[in-house]
């Protein structure tokens, strides 16, 4: 159980994030959900609410510096603390190697490498105050085997990973365990708008994609909100500086 924990989800409004929510208050945790889309964020909040959570939707762009301090200040201000930290925020970008310019690369890496960097370092003042916290990155298996055609995220994801792994050895003395959950295929919402786009039910793009996993089928944000829960509890006291794979077993690395 989580109660009274105060955690920070990012990029709250769906799939992982908002699961993510949805589990940590559902254990007792003082819920942040942060991203940009308001009306979304007052969704998901009066979903949490009716279920009995506590939740505060913050409305933010983490690739802006100056939304990353607002979103921790305002976390402070409102439950006074900081526990739980999970940066989840991000898009699968992708693209052939010669045709992504300087912006494309920039934007990548503000939005999912700056904003765990930012957020980290302002997280981790509270969570030393409070004798220890959680940070957990949401990376994907890519960030590990990188294919063809698979950047700028397999290489932004590559630096989460190693920011996980220094961060939790620099701060273990503190109580700050930092760990990684590396995603495989997910059912999300940029999934099912690019079946839209070609004009297919996402469930058949789904079964086409699930082809080379040898469980056989996508994961639920739900079941990696799980694996969340599980890092942020005291369950796993003794876990640092570790990815974990969730993907079906379609990673040919551990």
């Amino acid at each position: 159980m989580l109660n009274d924990k105060v955690a920070i989800v990012t990029g709250g409004t769906q799939g992982i994030g908002r699961a993510t929510a949805i589990r940590l208050a559902a254990e007792g945790a003082r819920v942040v959900i942060a991203a940009r889309d308001q009306a979304r964020l007052d969704e998901v909040a009066n979903e949490i609410r009716e279920a009995g959570g506590v939740v505060e939707p913050i409305a933010a762009d983490v690739s802006r510096a100056e939304d990353c301090a607002r979103l921790v200040d305002t976390t402070l201000a409102t439950y006074d603390g900081l526990d739980i930290l999970v940066n989840n925020a991000g898009t699968s970008a992708i693209g052939e190697f010669e045709s992504l310019s300087d912006e494309a690369w920039q934007s990548d890496m503000e939005l999912k490498l700056f904003a765990a960097i930012r957020l980290s370092r302002l997280a981790i003042p509270a969570m030393r105050r409070a004798g220890g916290g959680r940070i957990i990155n949401v990376t994907n298996i890519g960030a590990k085997q990188p294919r063809a055609r698979s950047m700028p995220t397999t290489v932004t994801r590559a630096a989460g990973l190693a920011l996980t792994k220094a961060l939790s050895k620099e701060f273990a003395p503190d109580g700050i365990l930092v760990n990684t959950v590396c995603i495989g295929l997910v059912r999300t919402a940029q999934h099912e708008r690019r079946a839209e786009r070609l004009g297919v039910p996402p469930d058949r793009l789904y079964a086409d994609l699930a082809k080379d996993i040898p469980l056989g089928r996508v994961g639920e944000p739900a079941e990696v909100a799980n694996v969340i829960a599980f890092l942020a509890s005291g369950a796993a006291s003794f876990v640092t500086g570790t990815s974990i794979n969730l993907d079906g077993g379609a990673s040919a690395v551990l």
